[in-house]
């Protein structure tokens, strides 16, 4: 602790030396300045210091703040991170109000938050200098961590409901090629009829060729928007057909019924994994109420005999 204690003061008393080195270098210009603004303020008109002094709190201090969480959030990401970024929110859906800044500037608050409520914590609880040092740095890597995992989470769940509902989506839409709707019109059907992440993803498609983008690029698109395996495997599909010139309805019949079937195998997948996982319970939940329930009187019953 004494040590730690040293340490510390010593980096605050070379912080302290360099900080007054520099202040006496820019003292001048640091003067100047302020001569300069307060001329400049004395000079301005009162309707526009009024003006300023009038605008929101928001605008004059948390968007400046907003501002500087997002260049910080930028350095710490690195350089390449706005791909990943942008892509994890095409996986979650890009849900509402979010992108990549946003993110950027969530890890910088995130972590000032994991920060100070792992401090609290550690102060409330009363544990040790080392084991808190830790605890700072967890609470710290949490919270810069928590818009990823947030993102994470929402890809998840949004894979899970396309998984359910492609099935459903791929039948429609080949009754609706059977039926004598072109695959664009049948796709705008499907689009209009099926609600969740399969409908928007199908009218975002639709959306790509309206202006001018073809229709390999954008079922690419939507391949590279998600990362299921089914959805890849139809739209590979899809692109072959139409570059060589397969009949769409033939090629959609029998990824129909491939997807139906991977979707009853996945079922059964899930099926066969409630054995395993219901154990965990059984064993330290169901099974010690059972042996109190029926043991617990005849070890009264002992008890009071031996006694």
């Amino acid at each position: 602790m004494i040590l730690l204690l040293g340490v510390a003061l010593v980096f605050a008393a070379l912080f302290l030396v360099f900080s007054s080195i520099g202040g006496l270098t820019e003292e001048r210009g640091g003067v100047a300045r302020s001569l300069e603004m307060l001329e400049a303020m004395n000079n301005a008109p009162k309707e526009l210091s009024e003006s300023e002094a009038d605008r929101p709190f928001g605008e004059r201090v948390l968007e400046p703040l907003y501002l500087r969480a997002q260049r910080l959030g930028r350095r710490l990401s690195g350089a390449d991170s706005s791909e990943r970024v942008r892509h994890k929110l095409d996986l979650a859906g890009n849900p509402p109000g979010w992108n990549v800044d946003r993110v950027a500037a969530g890890k910088v608050v995130g972590s000032f938050v994991g920060f100070a409520f792992a401090a609290l914590a550690a102060v409330v609880f009363g544990i040790d200098f080392p084991i808190w040092i830790l605890v700072v740095l967890a609470g710290t890597a949490v919270g810069f961590m928590a818009p990823n995992m947030y993102l994470y989470q929402r890809a998840y769940e949004r894979t899970e409901k396309m998984q359910r509902e492609l099935p459903d989506a791929i039948d429609l839409l080949t009754i609706s090629v059977e039926s004598g709707l072109a695959f664009d019109s049948a796709l705008q059907q499907v689009a209009r009829k099926t609600e969740g992440p399969i409908g928007e993803e199908f009218a975002r498609v639709l959306q790509e060729m309206q202006i001018g983008r073809s229709r390999a690029e954008s079922m690419r698109s939507l391949a590279d928007r998600t990362n299921m395996p089914d959805l890849r495997a139809f739209v590979s599909a899809m692109v072959q057909a139409d570059s060589f010139g397969i009949p769409i309805g033939q090629v959609l019949r029998v990824q129909s019924h491939e997807i139906r079937t991977k979707r009853r195998q996945w079922a059964e997948e899930k099926a066969q994994k409630v054995p395993v996982k219901i154990t965990v319970p059984l064993i330290f939940c169901i099974l010690p109420c059972l042996f109190i329930a029926v043991l617990g009187p005849a070890a009264i019953t002992i008890m009071r005999d031996l006694m």
